[in-house]
């Protein structure tokens, strides 16, 4: 005799089998040892602590909260959502459109580079590791067109590739970059691991709507700025001295 637990577990079947492969696939994208070399980049927040805009949790919270989930809600998410359809639909043109439109949408030269560098080492993984066709087309045709590579594009692409519902690679995405920043901060600041694991919950506590919010952003209305983050990205840029790339 079978017992509930073992019988609700049986039920799960080839489903459950194919939720857990893409789940572990995205936990394996989404962790700082996944080789795209975002480690290396704070994502302007070295900038901001350089100037003293950023010094202690009360000051990362609002930079968390006034740039890091209106930039993903207006920009970044968005792209993922529209790179998504793009390549389910393999609309080739509109996914280089849409990798145009994300790099011209970072002012800064260091992070136009950062997102272009981890958007490429992104797709080639997902060609290298699932051996997925359309990763490798995608890889092809920016070659060929010269497209500027997006790490929400490749966000899209490995998602699409690894067959994880679109909320999930959204929710992916929002998790590494709050992620990525707090793990950068504990290196910049005096910040402990507790007040580390608060901030990081609370960010994250935010993500359903900002998903929501970002699902129903139009092409045309894509689109952030603030000024605060991108003159301390570009003074960042000539720093006497650094610790991350961006």
């Amino acid at each position: 005799m079978s017992s509930g637990r073992v019988t609700s577990i049986e039920r799960s079947g080839e489903g459950g089998a194919v939720a857990a492969a893409w789940m572990c696939a995205l936990l394996q994208a989404g962790d700082s040892f996944y080789p795209t070399g975002s480690y290396a980049h704070s994502f302007g927040l070295e900038g901001l602590v350089q100037e003293g805009v950023v010094r202690d949790r009360a000051t990362l919270r609002e930079f968390l909260f006034q740039a890091v989930l209106p930039s993903l809600k207006h920009v970044e998410l968005p792209i993922a959502v529209q790179a998504w359809e793009a390549l389910g639909a393999r609309d080739w043109a509109r996914v280089g459109e849409i990798g145009v439109l994300a790099s011209a949408l970072k002012t800064s030269r260091e992070a136009r580079l950062a997102s272009e560098n981890i958007g490429r080492q992104r797709a080639e993984l997902v060609a290298a590791l699932r051996g997925d066709e359309g990763a490798k087309e995608y890889l092809a045709r920016a070659k060929a067109g010269g497209w500027p590579f997006s790490a929400s594009v490749s966000a899209a692409l490995e998602g699409l590739a690894i067959g994880a519902p679109r909320e999930a690679v959204l929710a992916g995405v929002v998790y590494s970059t709050v992620a990525a920043i707090v793990s950068a901060a504990m290196k910049l600041l005096r910040l402990g691991q507790n007040a580390s694991q608060t901030l990081l919950t609370e960010a994250l506590g935010e993500a359903p709507a900002v998903i929501a919010a970002a699902e129903r952003v139009p092409m045309e209305e894509i689109g952030w700025f603030n000024p605060w983050l991108d003159i301390a990205a570009a003074r960042h840029e000539t720093a006497d001295a650094r610790m991350f790339i961006s």
